[in-house]
């Protein structure tokens, strides 16, 4: 079923869905003529993106498969440290991390802390390639000029590009997070038997719309989260590398765990909106939406309780994009040594 996973996902991101998504995004250049109308524009437009599609690149077979394996390897680390966070935002019954951490290895062993881990590793090859995709495809497409040429991308094309990013990985990432967290927020197995059972189980109570259950969260949070993602891994990693070099082991690791915490600080208090959406009805207290969440949230455990889980994610972030971005460039120089 995994390798299913990869191989469908794989061929789709090779179909380029996502580059044509960014041209119907923003489908107006200086060179067409506005007067003609929308539709028109974006049939230029499409016109424009096909004649040039040689330019654009595709991610080769290899690197979807380092991103994938780079992207599992990170889960795996932080997975134990995700899911007392999830707790500690769902659940108002933990007095703080130490108190989470002992009830959770108490009545349910390690193995409680990598719940709902299987299901984010088995489809970690979907998001990576979305996100990845979106963000490299629309980092060159903004990065060019109206004479073809590509520019260096600035910083605003980077938090841009890293925006759409976020944008695009929303449908696919909303049932999976929900699926997780309803795994990682139960303390035995009464409800939920593994992630298919529980794909299951949604479905039956609540139909399709139920498995996207907090997306509307989901996007406020990963949308500006991956903007500021990009923006300063790559600004720290250019920073740490010398000009003509290739970017060395503590470059990576700086970047890219600097680059987590930071998106995380911006996104811990939709997080903690998004989990209590995501349990609600399911174990957790029910909520008619997302502001009703957080008026109640805030009505009675004051402002504090947006920023639940924060040090948590902070403490994981930097260690998992740490390793994440290291694996991902330690593979590429293993499968492809002449890159």
């Amino acid at each position: 079923m995994g390798l299913f996973v990869l191989t469908v996902t794989y061929f789709c991101y090779r179909l380029c869905f996502f580059k044509s998504l960014w041209t119907l995004f923003f489908p107006f250049r200086s060179h067409i003529n506005r007067r003609v109308g929308p539709c028109c524009c974006v049939a230029a437009e499409l016109s424009c993106f096909l004649a040039d599609f040689d330019r654009f690149q595709v991610m080769p077979f290899l690197e979807f498969i380092a991103g994938s394996i780079s992207g599992a390897v990170g889960l795996a680390v932080g997975h134990p440290l995700d899911t007392v966070k999830v707790r500690l935002q769902a659940q108002s019954v933990y007095k703080g991390i130490i108190h989470c951490v002992s009830k959770t290895y108490s009545r349910e062993g390690v193995h409680g802390f990598f719940k709902g881990m299987s299901f984010p590793v088995l489809t970690t090859g979907v998001l990576n390639s979305i996100i990845f995709g979106a963000y490299s495809n629309g980092l060159l497409y903004l990065a060019q000029s109206e004479g073809g040429q590509r520019r260096p991308p600035s910083d605003a094309h980077v938090f841009a590009a890293g925006c759409f990013s976020g944008l695009m990985q929303v449908m696919v990432c909303a049932p999976i997070d929900l699926v997780k967290v309803r795994l990682q927020g139960q303390t035995s197995a009464d409800r939920y038997r593994g992630p298919v059972h529980c794909v299951a189980v949604i479905l039956r109570e609540d139909g399709l719309r139920g498995l996207f259950r907090g997306a509307m969260a989901v996007a406020l949070r990963d949308i500006p989260c991956y903007g500021f993602y990009f923006l300063p891994y790559e600004v720290i990693r250019r920073a740490l590398t010398e000009t003509g070099a290739q970017p060395g082991t503590f470059a990576i690791l700086m970047a890219g765990g600097v680059a987590g915490m930071a998106s995380w600080a911006i996104a811990t208090p939709m997080d903690v909106v998004k989990a209590r959406l995501q349990m609600s009805g399911a174990g957790g207290r029910r909520y008619d939406g997302l502001l009703h969440c957080i008026r109640v949230s805030v009505r009675e455990e004051g402002v504090p309780v947006l920023f639940k889980g924060l040090l948590l994610n902070s403490v994981r972030a930097f260690p998992v994009n740490a390793i994440t971005f290291l694996s991902y460039e330690s593979l590429m120089k293993i499968l492809c040594p002449s890159k």
